[in-house]
């Protein structure tokens, strides 16, 4: 169904929620993070009760998410909650860290790719920022197409991605011969165990980052009262599944020693099992990984920009639908501003990266907020969906996300002169967006 005037179509179901929740998480973390966390922690039985928690704090978030993403069903996710909320500035502020945190991971992103792929095509290596500009620039102009193809290469990649997973569970199980979790490894204790489950934690914490990620599309979703509950749910909980048996075949099949200093876990695995020219395969499926994050990227990053232009606290021409439905100008603005990015080098793409992961973490904590301030602020609005537990259920989101923002920012400390700067020219930005917007 199209709008009458304008506007986003509403032609996403359910099966596009699921394929661009699975696009939007799963990727480089799953395979890379398992050496590093089980050299800080050891014992696979820890290793796995904090994918599990960290799994379950994802299935929590939803509960909160698909409340506020029913009563408030627009584009843009934690941008149009916190609005709603807390006023137009605080909206700005969140919509415009969930932009451009997502902008800085799409070309970090995009230049992991182009390293990838130079391993596969050793001609590319020494032309890795064009061949990574090549990559946003083939996706810009494939969603110029339209919102209906964009949502099915959305579903034909995640589900090649799923496919692919299964395939790595099933050969390590088949043959694994026990690895970690028949050996003994010498566990951490005291300030070392602390420090290495908080450092666990974050890395799993950015694995999962992105079960939200069908919220930016509710606006989109042809019943999403039926269909988002469903597509979220699904998609985490299949995103759960794939990440538990992952980490118990990759435990099963590695023995502790080449584990814990391992850079790629997934890689070894194939290696240990097949030899070393296995490799290769598994760096084709890290290429298509990240085109899969990256084309996810591509779609929900415009409709915040465009859900703030409609609210004009941004450039009003990024409201503009093309002929296939898709908002075009900010989709260009989306990709322009990744590029520029890519054209300071990798070096400043690293250093905005480790930002973004900031400004997702603290995306979370403000969507946890504005459920809670629009409880009390409009306590007769809508809600097709209530989230699980209320209050404690948010307010517990809330402390647990306080935390991980405070690790986030313990980890790395040199991004606290970034955000300081940057939140010092927020509000003139505001203003000015405001006043000429």
């Amino acid at each position: 169904m199209k709008p009458q005037q304008g506007g986003l179509w509403k032609v996403l179901g359910t099966g596009f929620g699921i394929a661009v929740t699975l696009g939007g998480i799963l990727g480089t973390g799953i395979l890379r993070k398992p050496g590093e966390i089980a050299a800080v922690l050891g014992d696979p039985f820890l290793v796995m009760g904090l994918w599990i928690v960290v799994g379950l704090y994802a299935i929590l978030g939803v509960s909160c998410v698909l409340e506020l993403s029913l009563s408030v069903p627009r584009a843009g996710a934690w941008y149009v909650y916190a609005e709603r909320a807390f006023g137009p500035y605080i909206g700005f502020l969140v919509g415009l860290s969930s932009w451009f945190g997502t902008v800085s991971a799409m070309a970090f992103g995009a230049y992991t790719l182009s390293e990838y792929l130079a391993l596969l095509f050793p001609v590319l290596s020494g032309h890795l920022i064009l061949t990574a500009a090549s990559m946003l620039v083939i996706l810009w102009g494939f969603h110029q197409i339209g919102v209906v193809s964009g949502g099915r290469s959305q579903e034909i990649l995640s589900g090649i991605k799923a496919l692919a997973l299964l395939a790595f569970v099933f050969i390590c199980w088949r043959y694994g011969g026990g690895g970690t979790w028949v050996e003994n490894p010498p566990v951490p204790s005291g300030r070392l165990l602390v420090s290495g489950i908080i450092t666990a934690l974050l890395s799993i914490f950015y694995a999962y980052d992105g079960w939200h990620t069908a919220a930016y599309f509710t606006e989109e979703n042809r019943d999403p009262e039926k269909s988002l509950p469903k597509s979220m749910y699904w998609g985490i909980g299949l995103v759960m599944a794939i990440y538990l048996s992952l980490n118990i075949v990759i435990l099963y099949t590695l023995p502790f020693e080449t584990l814990s200093t391992s850079k790629l876990a997934a890689a070894d695995a194939m290696k240990w099992i097949f030899g070393p020219e296995t490799g290769k395969w598994v760096t084709v499926f890290l290429a298509l990984s990240i085109f899969g994050i990256l084309n996810a990227e591509v779609m929900f990053a415009p409709r915040v920009i465009y859900s703030m232009a409609a609210d004009k606290i941004f450039w009003k021409k990024a409201t503009r639908i093309n002929k296939g439905g898709s908002p075009s100008v900010a989709i260009h603005l989306t990709v322009l501003a990744a590029l520029l990015i890519l054209v300071g080098g990798r070096k400043l793409g690293t250093r905005l990266s480790d930002v973004a992961t900031f400004f997702f973490v603290a995306s979370y904590l403000s969507g946890f907020a504005s459920l809670i301030k629009l409880r009390k602020k409009e306590p007769d609005l809508r809600r097709p969906y209530k989230a699980w537990l209320y209050p404690y259920l948010p307010w517990t989101l809330l402390i647990v996300s306080a935390g991980f923002l405070v690790g986030t920012l313990v980890e790395n400390r040199n991004t606290i002169v970034y955000l300081l700067v940057y939140l010092a020219l927020s509000y003139p930005l505001f203003r000015f967006v405001r006043k000429n917007g």
